[in-house]
């Protein structure tokens, strides 16, 4: 009897002692939140006017989504984000999928699109990571703001080639899966093998098409318009490799939350070369021409010529004009 009475009572402890742990939890994050919102507040009440302090309050809730394609200078511009995330106040978060999947599963993309837009604590946030684009209106959500780099098709390729033979210089001790296989590019093509086959150039088409099957089909059409559209519609901003300098100060002019400061940290840093394949032979014109004369290459070409002549109008027509201003007039009826 004396035996279940202690169990008893041993019950009663552990469940108080839980009741207390989840009580503090709670109240932790109920302490976070308040903090949060008394600087907050403390911005608002010092903001010249209300248009203002609105203003400040939407910036702090802003998420930019990077997919980031492989060998394009990702690494570089990422690190100008990292090192200004503590001086601006905001979140950088690496997303990493198991396997290096650039695709999530159905549950997956609910997810992660859940995670993203509800994180609250994390914003404003800059996620990054090597996947492909997902449309978050498809669950209900609304989209962060996707900003993406795309580089020559060939330029990438050969990078890429050379990259899993060698490494770079951002982890030079990395044992890449390729190492040790010294055969360059131009015997690869002449050889027709694998490793250098036109169809594996298939990837900036389908991060920018999205997650359906057909993004992922070397040589799709529909893959290609689908890329080009979301390209236009979906992203906030997409930048060339060539340009990266041009990409920032875009990126700061437009989201200076964010990236205040960010063109002269990129110009004043190391962080224009922060990862460099260790050996890349340039390629003979007999290669281009081969490379160049397949479907693959062509299309793969022929959307970053898009996005290049888009990201070029952006930069005439809009961040050089960065003083216009919106007025509204002749606004009926009066009164």
């Amino acid at each position: 009897m004396l035996n279940i009475k202690l169990n008893y009572i041993l019950v009663i402890i552990l469940f108080m002692s839980s009741v207390a742990i989840l009580y503090q939890i709670q109240l932790a994050r109920l302490q976070e939140k308040l903090i949060k919102l008394e600087h907050l507040q403390a911005k608002y009440e010092t903001a010249p006017n209300r248009k203002e302090a609105s203003e400040l309050l939407n910036e702090n809730n802003v998420v930019v989504l990077y997919n980031r394609v492989p060998k394009t200078a990702s690494t570089s511009f990422v690190g100008v984000a990292y090192d200004l995330c503590k001086k601006n106040n905001f979140h950088v978060l690496h997303v990493n999928i198991t396997a290096n999947s650039h695709t999530l599963s159905l549950t997956n993309q609910l997810k992660f699109a859940l995670n993203v837009s509800n994180w609250d604590s994390m914003k404003p946030a800059l996620f990054h990571g090597h996947f492909a684009y997902l449309d978050f209106s498809k669950f209900g959500i609304s989209n962060p703001l996707y900003i993406n780099l795309i580089r020559k098709p060939l330029d990438r390729f050969i990078s890429y080639y050379y990259f899993i033979r060698y490494g770079d210089n951002y982890r030079p001790y990395l044992i890449r899966r390729k190492h040790g296989n010294t055969m360059s590019f131009d015997e690869c093509v002449t050889k027709q093998l694998p490793d250098c086959d036109p169809n594996n150039m298939w990837l900036q088409i389908p991060f920018f098409c999205g997650h359906s099957i057909n993004c992922w089909k070397p040589g799709n059409k529909w893959a290609l318009n689908e890329a080009k559209r979301n390209l236009i519609n979906n992203y906030f901003l997409v930048g060339v490799t060539e340009e990266l300098d041009d990409f920032i100060s875009v990126l700061e002019q437009s989201l200076p939350r964010l990236f205040k400061g960010a063109s002269d940290h990129y110009s004043n840093s190391n962080k224009s070369h922060l990862r460099q394949t260790v050996q890349k032979d340039t390629p003979s014109e007999e290669t281009v021409k081969k490379i160049k004369g397949s479907m693959i290459w062509q299309m793969e070409n022929e959307l970053y010529e898009f996005a290049l002549e888009h990201f070029h109008f952006i930069k005439k027509f809009g961040f050089k004009n960065k003083f216009q201003n919106i007025m509204y007039e002749k606004i009926r009826p009066k009164g």
